[in-house]
C-alpha cells in the first residue's frame, strides 16, 4: 500500500514511517518547504514538498496514495491565542480532508488528541464518549484540534471520506526532536523539576501509537475515534518513573495549585514583556493542576494497540538524547539549558 504521512519529520511521524516501513508499505513523506527532516533523511521514502495551506499542493502530494496518515499539525501553546496555530489545524485539515476526497484515497487516519474528549479520574478515567471540555483552558491548539476532530467526522459522516481519528494521549520516545513530551525528561536529567503540581496525565510509548496508527490502515471503524493511551500517571509518579530510567534524582515535593497558578501568571507576565516564551505560562499551569486520565480499552480491543510500559518509552527516548548531544556536549559537560530546535 503507497500511503502519504504528512509531518513524517515530526516526533510521532519520524516512529510512524519506521513502522510502516517495516511493513512494506511504499511511504511517501510530505514535508513543508524547509524543513530539516534529518529524522526520517535514511529511510526508504518519497518527499513529497507541500504547504497545508496551499490545497493544490496537499492534492497533488495525496494524488497515487491508497491511504493518507494526516500527522502534521501546529502544538505551540504560546502565545494561547494564535490565528497561525488555527489555519494549520483546521485550514490544513481542510485541505487534506479534499484532497483525500478528490484522490478517492481507500483510508484516511486523522491524528487528533485526547484533549478532544473530557478526561476522568483513575477509577473511572475518561473515554471517547466524553464531551469536549478542553475550552476552558483558552488554548487555540486545544480549540483547534477539536474543530479538526469535527470535520473529519462530519466527512466519515457524510460518506465523502473513510475516515477514522485516532487521539494520542502524552509519548515519550526516540526522534523527539523538538524536543516535545522530551522537555520532561531533560529537565529531570538536569536537575530542574522542584517538585511536582497535584495534576496528572495519561502517559504512552510512541512505538505503540506508531503500531495502532498503522493497524488502522486496515482495523477500526470509518467514522471512530480512538484514544491512543497507556498510564494513568500523577506528575510525582511520571518524575519517579523518569528519574528510574535515567538515574536521577527528583523531590518528593507537593505544590498547591495557588501556587503553580500564580507562578504562571508571573511567567506569561514575564514572557509577555520580554518577547519569548515563558517555561510555563498561565494556561500550563492550569493544565498542570488538572489531571487528563484515559482509558485506551477501544482502541486495544480493535486497533489491536500494544500496551507496552511506559518506562520503555522514557528510555528509549532518554537514550536517543544521550546519543543526539541533548543531554551532554562533546566535553562531557551537562546542557544546563535546553537546544533550540523547531517544533517536532
Amino acid at each position: 500500500m503507497r500511503v502519504l504521512v504528512t509531518g513524517a519529520d515530526g516526533f510521532l511521524g519520524s516512529n510512524l514511517v519506521r513502522e510502516l516501513i517495516a511493513r512494506r508499505h511504499r511511504v511517501r513523506a510530505m514535508i513543508q518547504t524547509g524543513r530539516d527532516h534529518s529524522t526520517i533523511a535514511d529511510q526508504p521514502v518519497d518527499i513529497a514538498v507541500a504547504d497545508l495551506l496551499d490545497a493544490e499542493s496537499v492534492f497533488q502530494a495525496v494524488s497515487g496514495c491508497d491511504a493518507v496518515i494526516h500527522t502534521a499539525a501546529s502544538t505551540s501553546i504560546w502565545p494561547r491565542r494564535s490565528q497561525f496555530v488555527r489555519r494549520i489545524n483546521v485550514d490544513g485539515t481542510r485541505a487534506v480532508l479534499e484532497a483525500a476526497r478528490r484522490a478517492r484515497v481507500k483510508r484516511l487516519i486523522h491524528v487528533g488528541t485526547a484533549n478532544s474528549f473530557a478526561p476522568g479520574s483513575k477509577e473511572r478515567p475518561g473515554d471517547e464518549t466524553g464531551p469536549y471540555t478542553g475550552g476552558r483552558y483558552g488554548l487555540d491548539y486545544i480549540d483547534s484540534k477539536y474543530i479538526a476532530h469535527g470535520l473529519v467526522m462530519e466527512a466519515a459522516a457524510r460518506g465523502e471520506v473513510p475516515a477514522i481519528e485516532v487521539n494520542p494521549t502524552f509519548m515519550f520516545g526516540p526522534y523527539d526532536r523538538g524536543p516535545g513530551s522530551g522537555k520532561i525528561i531533560l529537565r529531570v536529567c538536569r536537575d530542574e523539576v522542584p517538585g511536582a503540581s497535584r495534576g496528572g496525565k495519561n502517559c504512552v510509548a510512541v512505538k505503540d501509537v506508531a503500531v495502532s496508527m498503522a493497524n488502522a490502515l486496515e482495523m477500526g471503524r470509518i467514522g471512530e475515534s480512538y484514544i491512543l493511551g497507556n498510564a494513568n500517571l500523577t506528575y510525582q509518579e511520571l518524575f519517579n518513573t523518569i528519574a528510574g530510567e535515567v538515574g536521577a534524582a527528583v523531590p518528593q515535593r507537593e505544590f498547591p495549585d495557588w501556587i503553580v497558578t500564580l507562578t504562571g501568571v508571573a511567567m506569561s507576565i514575564g514572557g509577555l514583556v520580554r518577547r519569548i516564551e515563558p517555561r510555563v505560562s498561565r494556561a500550563m499551569a492550569r493544565i498542570s493542576c488538572s489531571s487528563f486520565f484515559y482509558t485506551a480499552a477501544k482502541a486495544v480491543r480493535e486497533l489491536q494497540m500494544p500496551q507496552s510500559p511506559v518506562a520503555e518509552g522514557i528510555r528509549e527516548a532518554y537514550e536517543w538524547f544521550l546519543h543526539n548531544g541533548y543531554i551532554y556536549d562533546q566535553s562531557g559537560r551537562l546542557h544546563r539549558h535546553l537546544p533550540v530546535f523547531g517544533l517536532a
